[in-house]
């Protein structure tokens, strides 16, 4: 044959720019040993593997499944394990793979006998299998010790082969090859932890690249099988990755719209600091308290990178970390952790304003109102949930929120915005709250709208659009109120605003919803350095209730605010969460101490 009428899939073929890049689900995830499973075949068939592997040995014209000679049991075949529960679903799916699904499965035969009398024992069986062989969703690729490819055409149309990285194929014969399989320590030595050596990552990507270019898709073997390297491989285009680790790996493709946020939203502009005061000892006026429920350093960071590498946030430099723990648990809750920054007393989980036997406990505007301070309290969630409420509400069980929305009549809170409104409008003890607060002097609107025209100096305004999330169209709410509230107040004032749903989506274990969620609480913390700067004697508090999720980052690029996470939890963690201040008296809030301190450092500036 003449030179030309091969195709090369050398290092020298000719690439295209850039890796191939695909949407990843567990069609690209390729079952490694599969039979050496529990359950072969079927574990990664219902998890919607696009790949499955079975290793053949030929013994008088039957097909046994091991993966070395001494594991040989007659019983395992590759008719009973594979062959026949396929047949089975491929008649009830009606004719395909999958059902209800044009998708593809591939059952990788990983010859360990001679070639030729291993594919003609192979042919011979497949001919009781009509429906495997006649349908374009079953794609069944021999790899191992192949027949030469000058005898490929001598096969079946439906038998393909797994391409040989020095192999070298005629037009004809690329056609059979659905994808190559290569050894990756042919270009490294790489342990699948950190990165590969740049000079062998090239050479890989190149190879890759050049596969792509012919149209045919990779599979490497011999990788290590951890979340690193399954997200390298995915990076590098890498079509499908190997696994024994059914279970993780499916989760972890699975999840890949929850884990991956990628810079959808656009970046807001920070506030340039000016530093007015900040280390300064001087009077302290005004405290605004920014609580970001959830929020640990890695949603910090996450939001960090979704903004394209800039936080208002992380303009302050003092910064200390707080100890979380309740009284009754090792991870607390919003009610506990709430309590104790608005009390300064420790107390159980589900608690909120009371101490750990049921005692009430004074917050911090009951503290400070004798003495000439008003309070506002904002929440973008429900403003009865457990941390705005322990600003106002005494009882024992978080979940008695009518009961909570009733305290907040002996209350000196002067400002309430965030959702809740049914507690207050629509309870089932039929107390019309809102004719109430309006006899104790208070404007009461469930229309956010009405921040914008009201001039009272009491007002509770709640609304159940402060409860949607930034991906569900909140708008610039907590800003806004934040604004608005400073504005109302003037001098002489404590607020507290709660980033709630950066909780919210460590909760769900969505990262594009924390990581929105985190913008939008720093966009008022900008509102609320811009404040303290113009003032003077503004201090401004940043943490955290608790931290929620358990959230690592494995990736990120920070030019395009595109981050990857993985959730360790669907609850909280124990671990310390971050304090940052800003302002005269923000040296107070360095060290590490209790949650509690909070309270006292806040209080005692307050005089």
């Amino acid at each position: 044959m003449l030179r030309s009428t091969f195709l090369s899939l050398s290092l020298c073929a000719v690439l295209t720019a850039g890796a191939q890049t695909s949407a990843y689900t567990t069609l690209s995830a390729h079952a490694h040993n599969d039979y050496e499973h529990p359950i072969p075949f079927l574990t990664a068939y219902y998890r919607h593997f696009g790949s499955i592997e079975a290793d053949v040995y030929e013994r008088n014209g039957q097909l046994l499944v091991a993966h070395n000679e001494e594991d040989i049991r007659p019983e395992r075949t590759l008719e009973k394990l594979y062959l026949q529960p396929l047949q089975e679903l491929v008649r009830k799916n009606g004719g395909t793979a999958f059902k209800n699904s044009k998708d593809t499965l591939q059952l990788m035969i990983d010859f360990k006998t001679i070639g030729i009398p291993t594919v003609k024992a192979l042919i011979k069986t497949l001919e009781n299998y009509p429906e495997l062989t006649k349908t374009p969703t079953i794609v069944i690729t021999i790899s191992g010790d192949q027949p030469a490819p000058a005898l490929w055409d001598q096969y079946p149309s439906y038998i393909h082969f797994d391409g040989k990285r020095e192999g070298q194929y005629t037009a004809a014969q690329l056609k059979r090859i659905p994808m190559y399989s290569v050894d990756v320590k042919l270009f490294t030595n790489w342990n699948g932890k950190g990165l590969i050596v740049k000079e062998e990552r090239e050479k890989m990507q190149h190879w890759i690249d050049s596969v792509h270019n012919v149209g045919k898709k990779v599979r490497f073997w011999g990788t290590a099988d951890n979340v690193n390297t399954w997200k390298t491989l995915m990076n590098m285009g890498v079509n499908y990755v190997g696994t024994d680790q059914l279970e993780d790996l499916a989760a972890f493709l699975t999840d890949r719209k929850k884990l991956e946020y990628n810079g959808t939203a656009a970046p807001h502009t920070l506030y340039p600091a000016r530093y007015v005061n900040n280390d300064s000892l001087g009077q302290v006026n005004n405290v605004i308290l920014l609580i970001g429920d959830g929020m640990g350093l890695a949603q910090i960071y996450a939001g960090f990178t979704g903004n394209r590498g800039q936080l208002n946030l992380l303009q302050m430099r003092n910064i200390g970390f707080s100890k979380t723990y309740s009284s009754d648990s090792y991870i607390t809750d919003s009610a506990a952790g709430g309590t104790a920054m608005a009390t300064g007393n420790k107390t159980n989980n589900r608690y909120i304003g009371v101490d750990n036997t049921g005692v009430r406990l004074n917050p911090i505007p009951d503290i400070i109102a004798p003495k000439g301070y008003k309070s506002a309290l904002i929440s973008a969630g429900d403003i009865t949930d457990a941390t705005p409420a322990a600003f106002y509400g005494h009882v024992p069980e978080r979940a008695l929120e009518d009961s909570i929305a009733s305290h907040f009549l002996s209350s000196p809170v002067s400002i309430m915005i965030g959702g809740g409104a049914k507690h207050f409008n629509q309870r089932k003890d039929g107390l019309n709250m809102p004719a109430l607060l309006q006899e104790k002097g208070y404007v009461f609107s469930n229309r956010l709208e009405d921040l914008d025209t009201l001039r009272a100096s009491k007002y509770v305004v709640l609304d159940k659009r402060a409860e949607l999330s930034m991906l569900g169209g909140r708008g610039n709410f907590l800003t806004h109120s934040l604004e608005k509230s400073i504005a109302t107040l003037r001098q002489k004032f404590f607020i507290m605003a709660e980033g709630a749903q950066i909780d919210y989506g460590g909760h769900v274990n969505n990262l594009p919803y924390v990581a929105t969620e985190m913008m939008d609480f720093d966009e008022a913390i900008g509102a609320a350095m811009k404040f303290a700067d113009e003032d003077g004697h503004t201090l401004v508090i940043v943490t955290a209730d608790h931290e929620t999720g358990g959230l690592s980052l494995l990736d990120g690029n920070i030019s395009k605010g595109y981050v990857d996470g993985h959730f360790s939890s669907n609850d909280h963690s124990a671990v310390m969460v971050p304090v940052f201040a800003y302002g005269p008296h923000s040296l107070d809030f360095r060290g590490v101490y209790e949650n509690t301190e909070i309270f006292k450092k806040i209080t005692a500036l307050l005089k």
